[in-house]
């Protein structure tokens, strides 16, 4: 698998994008994190993770992936691209997006996606630590507008395992794409509640007949 990023070869990382990267995999290994799944052997695809249960979750995926030879990239707004942090939220992964511009997010990331070839982008699909368990659909419009699959990430923050399930590749049919990601996450964490959640929701959104 290829884990190259889309940096401008002539343009070495920042030194503190390689300091935070050190530190985040000395805390990975630290905390005995370990892997239950691998990622897919394609060159572009989103990452769904779930819970989204603390602001550690990212640091611990950047370790999860790094295992994997993959750099992850996230959406960041467009202004924390700018200035001193401008090369060091590139080097971390970032792809800004501006709300004010035309074209919704979702085109956006689209157009990066064309555009690059390797990217691995996680999304919280739940959006906030609070969700009931939940998942905002953003993950699977990008996917579908980018005609990428979707890989689902379950994670256990008792036992600190991480792992990635088989890429999802959307149908068009919201429902039946989310009940299939479901399912592989309850086969992992079957009386985790929140997965029991997002099961009922795939099933809900089949029963109301929407599709996207």
């Amino acid at each position: 698998m290829s884990g190259t990023s889309d940096r401008k070869p002539h343009r070495k990382r920042s030194i503190l994008s390689r300091i935070v990267r050190r530190i985040i995999m000395a805390l990975y290994r630290w905390k005995g994190w370990k892997l239950d799944g691998r990622l897919p052997d394609i060159e572009k695809f989103v990452i769904a993770g779930a819970p989204h249960t603390s602001n550690w979750d990212f640091v611990f995926f950047i370790g999860a992936t790094a295992e994997e030879g993959v750099e992850p990239n996230f959406m960041g707004k467009h202004t924390l691209f700018q200035g001193m942090m401008r090369n060091f939220m590139f080097d971390m992964g970032g792809i800004p997006i501006d709300r004010t511009k035309r074209a919704n997010y979702v085109e956006q990331v689209a157009a990066e996606f064309e555009r690059r070839d390797h990217l691995a982008l996680v999304v919280a699909a739940e959006g906030t630590r609070s969700s009931n368990g939940e998942w905002k659909s953003g993950f699977y419009h990008i996917a579908q507008a980018a005609n990428v699959p979707v890989v689902p990430a379950w994670v256990c923050n008792e036992r600190n395992v991480l792992g990635f399930g088989p890429p999802v590749y959307p149908t068009g049919n919201y429902g039946e794409d989310l009940l299939k990601i479901a399912k592989f996450m309850r086969s992992k964490l079957p009386d985790y509640e929140r997965y029991k959640v997002l099961e009922a929701q795939a099933l809900r959104i089949i029963a109301e007949g929407e599709t996207k």
